[in-house]
C-alpha cells in the first residue's frame, strides 16, 4: 500500500497557478471596467462569476487537492473572486448613478409649462344659462317642451290672436320661408321662421292633456340688424301654465321665485300694464336692479349705470293667457285659466354678467366663452 503523496505541489495544476489566477482576475477586472452600461455589466458578471466562469472552474479544482494544499489554493482563488465581486459592485453603483443622471436630464419635466398643450374648452354661456333656467322650473314641476323652428303661420300667429293685418306679420318683422319659385308668393307661403317660442306653447296645449305646465326655450328669428343690442337670431324662453283657478298672483309668485333663483335673495319683480295679443290682461315684467337693489333711486351720491338709477330693469312680457288663445287650442276658458311669460336669454345673460355688446355673444370668439368655464 502506497503512502499519501505529501510532496504534491498544487501550483503544478495549471488552473491553480498564481499567474493563471491573476490572469483570470485581471481579465475580469478589465471586462468590468469596460462595461459601458448595466446591460453590458450583466453579461460581464455572468461570464466572470457564473458557474462556468474561469474562476469558478478553478475553484472546482481545489476539491481534488490533498487536504494540506487546499487552504493555500482556496485563499488565492477566494481573493481573486472577492476582488472581482467588489469591482462588480463598484461598477454597478457607478453605472446606476450615470443612468439616473441621464434619465433626469432626458426625462425632466418643466412644471411651469402648461400641463396640456390642448386648450381647455368651455360651454357657451347661453347653453349654461338656458340649462339653469330649465332646472329652476323643472324643480317646480314644469316640463321642457320643444318645437320646430320652421313654423306654420297658424301656430306662430293665428292661434296666438294675431290678426291678419298685425304689423308683426309683415316682412319687416318676420322671415317668410319661400316654398315656390315666385318671389311674389313669399308672404303667401304660410311658413315662417318662428319669431318667438310661443308656437311651442300652442302645440303643447293642442297635444297634451290638461293641466299643462311647460317651459319652452329655443332659437327664434327676426329681421333685425346685428348690433350691440340686437341680433337676427337669438334665444327666448317662455313659460305656460294652464290649470283651474290660476290667477295673476300665481304669475307674480312664479316670477319672484325665478329672479331669486337667478340673481339671489332679496330680488323681486313688478308688473306694468301693457298689451300683447296672446295675453289679457298683459304686463311688462321688471325686476329689481341686481346691482343697486333700488338704492340709487333719488340718490345722486350713488348713481347706477345698470338701471340708470331707476331701480328696475325691464325683463320681458307676461300676462294671463287670452281666452281666444285657449279657444283656438280647444281649451274651455270658462273652466281653465293660465298665465305665460317670456324673455330673451341673451338679455338675461347680459344682465347677469355685465356683457355690454351682444355681438360678443354670437361671434364665436373663445376668449368670450372661456371665462364662463364648464359649469354643468
Amino acid at each position: 500500500m502506497s503512502a499519501p503523496n505529501k510532496s504534491y505541489d498544487p501550483v503544478e495544476v495549471e488552473a491553480l497557478k498564481p499567474e493563471a489566477i491573476e490572469r483570470m482576475r485581471d481579465q475580469a477586472l478589465a471586462a468590468i471596467a469596460a462595461a459601458a452600461d448595466l446591460d453590458a455589466l450583466t453579461h460581464v458578471k455572468t461570464a466572470h462569476t457564473g458557474g462556468t466562469s474561469p474562476l469558478a472552474l478553478a475553484n472546482r479544482e481545489i476539491g481534488a487537492l490533498p487536504p494540506h494544499a487546499k487552504a493555500d489554493a482556496g485563499k488565492r482563488v477566494g481573493q481573486a473572486r472577492g476582488a472581482v465581486n467588489q469591482a462588480l459592485a463598484a461598477r454597478q453603483t457607478e453605472l446606476e448613478a450615470e443612468r439616473d443622471a441621464r434619465v433626469l436630464a432626458e426625462e425632466t419635466v418643466d412644471v411651469t409649462l402648461p400641463y396640456d398643450r390642448r386648450p381647455a374648452g368651455a360651454r357657451h354661456p347661453l347653453t349654461t344659462l338656458s340649462d339653469r333656467i330649465e332646472d329652476i322650473f323643472v324643480a317646480m314641476g314644469y316640463e321642457v317642451a320643444e318645437g320646430p323652428e320652421i313654423e306654420a303661420e297658424w301656430f306662430n300667429f293665428d292661434a296666438l290672436n294675431f290678426p291678419p293685418d298685425h304689423p308683426a306679420r309683415g316682412p319687416q318683422d318676420t322671415f317668410f320661408v319661400q316654398d315656390t319659385e315666385d318671389p311674389a308668393a313669399l308672404e303667401e307661403s304660410g311658413v315662417v321662421l318662428r319669431t318667438h317660442t310661443s308656437p311651442v306653447q300652442v302645440r303643447s296645449l293642442v297635444t297634451r292633456d290638461l293641466p299643462v305646465y311647460v317651459i319652452c326655450p329655443g332659437r327664434v328669428y327676426r329681421p333685425d340688424a346685428l348690433d350691440a343690442t340686437h341680433t337676427p337670431v337669438f334665444h327666448q324662453v317662455e313659460l305656460l301654465a294652464v290649470d283651474e283657478g290660476l290667477t295673476m298672483a300665481d304669475l307674480k309668485g312664479t316670477l319672484d321665485h325665478m329672479v331669486v333663483s337667478l340673481f339671489g335673495e332679496g330680488m323681486t319683480t313688478r308688473l306694468r300694464p301693457n298689451h300683447f295679443p296672446f295675453t289679457e290682461p298683459s304686463a311688462e315684467m321688471d325686476m329689481l336692479c341686481y346691482v343697486c337693489r333700488g338704492e340709487s333711486v333719488g340718490n345722486p351720491d350713488r348713481p347706477c349705470r345698470t338701471c340708470a338709477s331707476e331701480g328696475w330693469i325691464e325683463l320681458g312680457g307676461c300676462g294671463m293667457v287670452n281666452p281666444k288663445v285657449l279657444i283656438a287650442c280647444g281649451v274651455d276658458p270658462e273652466k281653465y285659466s293660465g298665465f305665460a311669460f317670456g324673455f330673451g336669454i341673451e338679455r338675461m345673460l347680459m344682465f347677469r354678467h355685465n356683457v355690454e355688446d351682444m355681438r360678443d355673444i354670437v361671434e364665436g370668439d373663445v376668449r368670450f366663452t372661456l371665462p364662463f368655464g364648464m359649469e354643468i
